[in-house]
Order: C-alpha cells, then sequence, then structure tokens
C-alpha cells in the first residue's frame, strides 16, 4: 500500500505528466501540489522539459526525493510491483532490458525534436511567437527519421517492447499529445501518416490513465491559467 507519495508541479508539464500517467496506472494514491514557476519566470522551455535540478516535477515518498520523470516511473514501477499494471516495467530480466533500451531511446532521440515540436507547434502559438520555419523542418525530419523506425517495429509488435502496454510507451505520450493536438496539422501528420505509429499512439491515448492526466490539464492548464 503507498503512502505518503507527492507530486509538486502543474499537469501541463510533459514530466509531470510523464508522472501521473504512471500513478494512475499502478493505482496509487497521491498527493498532487500544484506550483508555476513558469509565470514567474518566463521559463518555457525549462517548463516543458526538466532540464535542471530546479524543474517542474518533484517527486516525494517518505525522505526519498526524485527530480527526473522517467527515474519517477522506474521507482515507482520497482517499489510497488503488485499495485495495478503490474506488467508496465516487464515481469522479467528480458522484457525490462528491453523496456529500457525504448526509455533510453525516447530520452535520447525522440525527446528532444518532440520538445522542440512541442514548443513550437503547441505553445509558441499561444505565446504569439513567430514560427520558426527551419527549426520546425529540422526536428520534423528527425522526429520522422524515429517513427519510420517505430513504424517497423509496431509492424510485428502491438507496442514497443512487446504485447503489454510498459513505460517504453507511456513516456512517449506527453510529447506526442501536444504535437498530435496542436492547432497545426503537420504535428498530427507526424503520427497519422504512418498506418502502425497511428494505430499504436491511438491505443496509447486511449487508456485510461492518460485520458484522466488530459482531463488534469484542461482542468489546470498551468502556465496558460
Amino acid at each position: 500500500m503507498a503512502a505518503g507519495l507527492q507530486v509538486f508541479g502543474q499537469p501541463a508539464s510533459t514530466d509531470v505528466a510523464r508522472v501521473l500517467t504512471c500513478l494512475f496506472e499502478k493505482n496509487l494514491e497521491f498527493e498532487l501540489i500544484r506550483i508555476d514557476t513558469f509565470k514567474k519566470q518566463h521559463k518555457l522551455p525549462e517548463f516543458i522539459k526538466l532540464r535542471d535540478p530546479t524543474g517542474q516535477v518533484t517527486f516525494k515518498h517518505g525522505d526519498k526525493t526524485l527530480v527526473d520523470s522517467r527515474a519517477i516511473c522506474r521507482y515507482l514501477s520497482t517499489q510497488f510491483p503488485d499495485d495495478g499494471n503490474r506488467t508496465i516495467y516487464g515481469t522479467g530480466s528480458l522484457e525490462r532490458a528491453s523496456i529500457e533500451q525504448w526509455l533510453q531511446a525516447e530520452a535520447q532521440s525522440f525527446d528532444a525534436p518532440s520538445s522542440e515540436l512541442v514548443f513550437h507547434l503547441a505553445f509558441a502559438p499561444q505565446l504569439n511567437i513567430p514560427a520558426d520555419e527551419a527549426r520546425i523542418a529540422e526536428n520534423e525530419r528527425k522526429l520522422q527519421q524515429m517513427l519510420n523506425v517505430y513504424d517497423e517495429i509496431l509492424a510485428k509488435n502491438k507496442y514497443l517492447a512487446g504485447d503489454e502496454f510498459t513505460l517504453a510507451d507511456l513516456s512517449h505520450l506527453p510529447n506526442s499529445h501536444y504535437i498530435v493536438n496542436a492547432r497545426s496539422p503537420r504535428g498530427k501528420k507526424l503520427f497519422t501518416s504512418k498506418k502502425h505509429v497511428a494505430r499504436w499512439y491511438e491505443e496509447i491515448s486511449n487508456r485510461a490513465s492518460w485520458k484522466q492526466v488530459v482531463k488534469m490539464q484542461s482542468e489546470h492548464p498551468g502556465a496558460f491559467e
């Protein structure tokens, strides 16, 4: 039974959203303490991408404090293996190794171009920042290359690491959601133009855990309240 789980941050932050989704998948009770440093400091890129220890998600469990969203998800999955979704971090060493490969691919190769597109396609228009076409095109190209690889894998597997929804899939949800739902249709096309990626995104974005996070984001949009 989980006790004393606290998350500090705004649901609109992609890193906070990642942690909240994991908590809902694990069916764990927690307290969300909303903070909004963006309004005061106007550091939107840092708000979207957790890049420093003073960033936008902090997790506390007793005397344990973590500030990296992926590390928090790993912690929750290993600390509470029998709660909620029991297969989210794999059930054996081989499955976990595969999940870890995808978590690293997401953090090292998917996150950078997708975070750029989150900013330029989803957030910049709301702040009346002119579109940087060169940056958008460059990061579309990078993300397209990644999604081509994903499409090949997803032609064989239901999910990235096999037949079960895991942290490998969950970790992609926050950035993908902002890109697919941006005002510009060009972001959505990156995901819908590939048959297997489109099927995969449809599947993972309709999970009850993610729908709950999206509901929280709409109720508390954070920087844009």
